[in-house]
This record gives C-alpha cells, structure tokens and sequence, in this order.
C-alpha cells in the first residue's frame, strides 16, 4: 500500500512544477504575507534587525565550519567576502559614532567571523580557491552604492559624512551576495554548506528588510496622525477665558 504524502512535500512537488514567472509571484506573495505576519506579532522592529545580524552570524558560522573542518573553500566567493567585510567595517563606524548598542558587539563578533573566513581562503586554503569562477567586478556594486549614499541617505542629526556612510553600508549590504550568486552560477554546483550559507544569509537579507519596511510604514502612519491632530487642533474654536 503506498505510504500518503505529506502536504508539504505535495506543495512543494506544485511549486517546482510551476514556470519561472509564477515562482517568482508566488514568492512575492508569500514575501508579503510573512511581512504582514511580522507587522502583527513583532512590536518592537528593533527587534528584526537583530535577528537579521544574528542570522548573518550563524551563516558565518556555517562557513567557518566547513574551512575548519572539510579543509577547502570551492564554492565559496572571496568578493562577497571582501564586501561583506566592507560593509561590517562602515557599518561597525557608524555605530560606535552614531550608537553604541547591542548592533556594535553583534556586527564587531561579526567582522571578526568575517576576517577570519577571508585569511582562510586567501592564505590557508588558497589551492581549492576557484578564483577563475570568482569573476564579479566589484566596482559594479561599490561605485553605484558609492553614488546612491550620497544622494539618497537620512536625515539625521548626524554630520553628513556619517550619514553617508551609514547608507552606503545599507546598500552595499544589498548587494555583497551578488559575487557569491555568480560563482555558485558558473560551477554550475552548489554544496551543502554553501547552501546553508546563502540560505541564512537570505534570511538575514528578508528581516533586515522587513525592519526597514515595518519602520517606514510606521514613521508615515506616525506622520498621518500628527497631520490629523494639527487639523483637529487647528480647527478647534478658542475659548476666552473672562
């Protein structure tokens, strides 16, 4: 008698079944509906952004378990490193400048994790390096970061140069998997730990996401009712006091 299948692995088994096109609007909805379910059980969006950070670490984590243990680093981009190690650099500036939180020592453990995978590709296992896989340009995501900072960056009570920066990291952090994406799309090969690797860093990438989303939302409905109760207040006759 064959065993039932479970309804996972039925909607699943749907999914691969379905053309590029409808994947990508079912991940939209699905991306959006995880974002509405977060908006309603998440009460502090701070909260988000270190989930996004601690996901990132045990990403790093993954790596550092596979160079240390399976003694090789195919599969793994050194450029995606090298930007993420960039932007924790800018981002770690801005937070001992800016605020001094929980964010510095979680970026900080971070950077070190990050350092450590980059020594370990560039010097102790430089022989298993696919470095002619490893051919993203990296100023075609440094440069177009670079310009969008100073254009587009927050208003803050920060000096500019900061706020700059902070941006800059925002974006680069982006877009430092790129690098990564496209060696895992020359070798035609992905392996487990790399999986999990991009896999935590997609997690990371979405809750990071969601906090800015959540926080704007947030700022213009603050907005919306400061508007609402300046017409109100506005509009309210004057009483005189005899």
């Amino acid at each position: 008698m064959r065993a039932p299948r479970r309804p996972m692995a039925v909607v699943l088994s749907w999914v691969r079944r379905q053309p590029p096109k409808v994947k990508a609007f079912l991940a939209v909805v699905a991306g959006m509906t995880a974002l509405v379910f977060i908006r309603f059980i998440v009460h502090d969006h701070d909260n988000l952004f270190v989930a996004a950070e601690a996901a990132h670490a045990l990403g790093i984590a993954v790596l550092i378990y596979k160079l240390t243990k399976e003694k090789t680093c195919a599969g793994l981009s050194l450029k995606s490193q090298d930007l993420t190690a960039l932007f924790l650099a800018v981002r770690l500036y801005c937070s001992f400048v800016m605020e001094y939180d929980i964010h510095t020592i979680l970026d900080s453990a971070t950077l070190v994790a990050t350092l450590f995978v980059i020594y370990m590709i560039r010097f102790r296992l430089r022989s298993t390096y696919m470095l002619d896989k490893d051919n993203f340009a990296l100023y075609y995501v440094v440069v177009p970061c670079c310009v969008l900072a100073f254009i587009a960056h927050p208003s803050t009570s920060h000096i500019m140069i900061n706020r700059i920066c902070w941006a800059f990291c925002v974006y680069l952090e982006a877009v430092s998997v790129l690098p990564q994406l496209r060696l895992m799309q020359n070798t035609k090969i992905v392996e487990p730990f790399t999986a999990h690797y991009v896999f935590a860093l997609g997690v990371a990438r979405f809750l990071s996401c969601a906090h800015w989303v959540l926080q704007v939302l947030y700022s213009i409905f603050f907005l919306f009712k400061m508007c609402n109760f300046s017409l109100c207040y506005a509009k309210a006759p004057i009483q005189t006091a005899f």
